[in-house]
C-alpha cells in the first residue's frame, strides 16, 4: 500500500481502550476456586496484583478463565481484576503497578507516543463486526463512499480496522478527503439504535453485540474480523506487559504469560464448559449459549501443541504485519521495521 499522511491527529485521540479488554471478576465457578482463593496457603510469590478487566467482552475469555480456574493463583499471584480507563492503564503500565494488559494493534500508536510497554504475547484473533441494516443497499466495502461508520471511538480498534479496510479498497479514511465519515458511540447499544434509525450507514460492533444482532435477523454483516482475508488468522488482540516489571522481574511477567496460555488452552479443550463460566458468572452479556460457544470457537485460541517452539515468531510476524498496515495508512511516523523490532519482547515462559 502507498503510504498516505493521513489522521496524525487523531493519534493523540486514539487513546482508550477498546473491548480486547477484559470484565469484571467474580467468584469462583464450578471446579475452581477463583483467582486467589484457589492458592489454600494464601501464600502468592508475586503478591498482590491489578489486572484491568471490565467491559463485558466476550473475546476477553482467557483473563476471566485464568482467574476463575486458578491459574494466576497457581503462578503466584493473588489477582484482582480492576475496572481501568486507559490513562488508569497507562499510568499503571508506566510505573509498574499494572504489570500486564491485553490490547489490541490500537495500542501501536500509543506507544510510539511514549507508553513503555512491550508486546509479548498474542491473545486472539478478533471480535468485531461491521452491520448494516437489513434492507441496507451497502454489500460491499465498495458501497461505502460517501457513507457514515459508527464506531465505539475516533482512533480505537473498529476505527483502525474499518481505516485499514477502506484504505486498502482505494477508499481515503482520512476525515479531510470526506469519503466516509465516522461518528464515536462510546455504548454498542446506543451505536446499535443509531444503525436502526438511520443515523448511520454501518456500525462497527464488539462481540458478542454484533452477533446477537446478526442471529436475530436485526442486521447483516458486512465485515468480520475473523473471516476478512486481510486479518483473518492474525492476532488483533495482544498482551502488553509493563517494561518497569519486564527490566526489574521478568519472571513475573513469564509467570502472567504461563498462566493467559493455560487458559487459552484450557479454552480450546472446553468452550461449552467456558462459557457456562463466563455468563454463569456475568462477564458478558449473552444468553444464547450456542452462539457464545460458536464465537469462542472462532476467536483463534491456541492449543497446547500450538504453544511450540514457532509461537514467539508468530506473534511477533503479527506484531510486524500490523505496524505495517497501520504505517501505510500514516497511523504511524516510525520506520516500520525498526519500530516493530521495538515494540516486541520475546518472554521465556519457561523459566
Amino acid at each position: 500500500m502507498k503510504k498516505k499522511k493521513i489522521l496524525p491527529l487523531l493519534l493523540a485521540a486514539a487513546i482508550t481502550l477498546a473491548s480486547c479488554s477484559v470484565s469484571e471478576a467474580g467468584s469462583s465457578a464450578s471446579g475452581s476456586a477463583g483467582g486467589s482463593a484457589n492458592n489454600a496457603s494464601g501464600d502468592y510469590k508475586y503478591g498482590k496484583i491489578d489486572i484491568p478487566g471490565k467491559d463485558g467482552a466476550l473475546c476477553g475469555a482467557p483473563i476471566y478463565i485464568a482467574y476463575e480456574n486458578g491459574y494466576f493463583a497457581e503462578e503466584g499471584f493473588d489477582v484482582n481484576l480492576i475496572s481501568a480507563d486507559f490513562e488508569t492503564r497507562k499510568i499503571g503500565l508506566n510505573n509498574g503497578s499494572i504489570p500486564i494488559v491485553n490490547g489490541d494493534f490500537q495500542f501501536f500508536p500509543s506507544i510510539e507516543n511514549g507508553i513503555d510497554v512491550k508486546v509479548v504475547d498474542g491473545l486472539h484473533e478478533g471480535c468485531i463486526k461491521f452491520a448494516v441494516r437489513p434492507d441496507s443497499d451497502i454489500d460491499s466495502v465498495d458501497d461505502l463512499k460517501g457513507k457514515k461508520i459508527g464506531v465505539d471511538e475516533i482512533g480505537g480498534t473498529p476505527h483502525q480496522v474499518a481505516s485499514l479496510w477502506l484504505e486498502n479498497a482505494g477508499i481515503s479514511a482520512d476525515p479531510s478527503k470526506g469519503d466516509v465519515t465516522f461518528l464515536p458511540y462510546s455504548d454498542g447499544n446506543l451505536e446499535f439504535e443509531a444503525l436502526a434509525n438511520g443515523e448511520i450507514d454501518v456500525a462497527a460492533l464488539w462481540d458478542p453485540l454484533g452477533s446477537i444482532h446478526e442471529k436475530a435477523g436485526d442486521v447483516k454483516i458486512l465485515f468480520d474480523l475473523g473471516k476478512d482475508p486481510y486479518f483473518a488468522d492474525h492476532f488483533c488482540c495482544f498482551l502488553y506487559a509493563s517494561n518497569k516489571v519486564l527490566e526489574e522481574n521478568p519472571d513475573e511477567v513469564a509467570a502472567l504469560l504461563r498462566a493467559y496460555r493455560k487458559a487459552q488452552e484450557w479454552l480450546y479443550e472446553h468452550p461449552e464448559e467456558a462459557v457456562d463460566i463466563i455468563v454463569n458468572k456475568n462477564y458478558a452479556s449473552i444468553e444464547d449459549k450456542d452462539l457464545a460457544v460458536e464465537l469462542i470457537k472462532s476467536y483463534g485460541f491456541p492449543s497446547a501443541a500450538e504453544h511450540d517452539e514457532n509461537w514467539d515468531s508468530h506473534v511477533q510476524s503479527d506484531v510486524k504485519y500490523f505496524v505495517d498496515g497501520l504505517s501505510s495508512i500514516g497511523y504511524l511516523q516510525s520506520d516500520p521495521g525498526e519500530f516493530a523490532d521495538k515494540i516486541y519482547q520475546k518472554v521465556d515462559v519457561n523459566k
